[in-house]
């Protein structure tokens, strides 16, 4: 009974120490943005804060945690008294796991290549972010604590993500044996606008307008000709990951749906179909509605795509099922996935505001509390001059009319004087 007892009264005067030394080390001051330190490492993500701040702010180590996840025991730091200055560390493993647990955020981007990149069109990366976040255990109507926030990032190459970690997000490698033995060939899908599959679709960040047909296509790179690429279904989720997400099947084998259009599959070595802007009834309530497309797909020799791939035409629906292994002619099957699709209402929001903001330029006000549209102004300005130029010419036209008049009345009187008289 007094073990419990001398444990605990170990560990307030451990936490005294730290405090104590906390209050006469130069970092017991105000938090600053620069108290953090982040470690983008191979296999994981280490973050490091200083303590004596923490407690300056009239926090600790038990009230910081990873995107306000106080609840949980996983998302804690764990502080090192042994270095100077006294540190508050964080880490996390590059999995689905342990970047969901968290709530950490994940971004998919396309950017231009530069330097050793250069060659490729585009290049694809992912940006982990999240922030350390306080809690105020007295914050009731009012609180005197200043909140702490510190924010983190590590952008990583998608493909060293596939290549060395447990995550597969918008491409993936699979291993496939030939007649000389295996070898990798990369996947990647891409989004195109046209059905010729030539113009990449550009997402704009307003969403795009639902039911606009988005043209997808599977590629193989570094393939032998003696292999096809097989697309055995095709999802979307409202998550980066195909798993623990609301999911809508855009094909499974011959079951699709009405809106699917099927390409090449299992043909060469790219596959192709399209399907119309969606969103999720669950995002009913948002201004734009994003989701990720995922494919399960295969490598497959040439010879044996025909039977495993899904034969739609009359009642013969059905396809032989082929072990697969690497030391078939069909791979194992791997899921490849888009970057993000935003999608918005069809009374398109953007231009929406964008022609509120141009007609609340419009209103300008007027004496008594009323307004006048500038166009209204515009248009009773310019009847009024449409009305001064028609008066003007009216009144011309009588001058005109009665110049000619006397003109006229003046020859015939000329005619009748005595002299023009004198034959008669």
């Amino acid at each position: 009974m007094w073990l419990p007892a001398l444990v605990c009264l170990l560990g307030l005067f451990l936490r005294g120490e730290a405090v104590i030394d906390c209050t006469t080390h130069p970092t017991f001051r105000a938090p600053r943005n620069t108290d953090i330190t982040v470690m983008c490492g191979t296999q994981r993500l280490e973050l490091c804060i200083l303590l004596c701040p923490v407690y300056f702010a009239g926090y600790n180590e038990s009230l910081m945690a990873l995107n306000s996840q106080h609840s949980s025991l996983d998302c804690h730091g764990t502080p090192d008294w042994s270095v100077d200055p006294p540190t508050l560390k964080f880490n996390f493993t590059i999995s689905e796991s342990s970047i969901s647990t968290c709530n950490n955020k994940l971004k998919i981007t396309q950017e231009v290549g530069s330097g050793l990149f250069s060659d490729y069109s585009s290049i694809q990366a992912v940006n982990i972010s999240g922030i350390i976040s306080s809690l105020d255990p007295s914050a009731g109507t009012i609180t005197y604590r200043q909140e702490m926030t510190y924010m983190y990032s590590c952008r990583y190459p998608l493909q060293y993500l596939i290549n060395n970690t447990e995550m597969s997000v918008t491409g993936v490698s699979l291993a496939i044996k030939d007649n000389n033995g295996s070898f990798i060939s990369t996947l990647s899908m891409q989004l195109f606008e046209d059905r010729f599959y030539k113009v990449p679709l550009v997402i704009p960040s307003f969403g795009l307008q639902l039911k606009k047909r988005i043209f997808v296509e599977v590629k193989a790179t570094n393939l032998t000709d003696r292999f096809y690429v097989l697309l055995d279904r095709c999802y979307a989720t409202t998550t980066p990951f195909p798993v623990n997400s609301s999911y809508y099947d855009l094909f499974v084998g011959c079951t699709r749906d009405g809106q699917t259009v099927m390409g090449a599959n299992g043909e060469r070595q790219s596959a192709q179909f399209s399907f119309e802007a969606f969103r999720f009834v669950e995002h009913k309530n948002m201004t734009v509605s994003t989701f990720y497309l995922h494919c399960a797909t295969r490598l497959c020799e040439r010879t044996a795509c025909v039977t495993v791939r899904p034969n739609c035409t009359g009642s013969a629906r059905r396809r032989r099922e082929v072990p697969s292994s690497p030391g078939t002619a069909v791979s194992e099957a791997a899921t490849v996935t888009s970057g993000p699709i935003i999608t918005r209402v069809d009374s398109g929001i953007p231009e929406a505001s964008s022609f509120a903001e141009e007609r609340s330029q419009q209103i300008l006000p007027m004496n008594g509390g009323q307004a006048i549209d500038r166009n209204g102004t515009a248009s009773l300005a310019s009847s009024r001059s449409l009305a001064g130029v028609a008066i003007a010419t009216g009144a011309l036209g009588v001058i005109c009319v009665s110049l000619v008049g006397f003109i006229i009345f003046k020859i015939r009187s000329s005619k009748l004087k005595p002299g023009g008289a004198a034959g008669k």
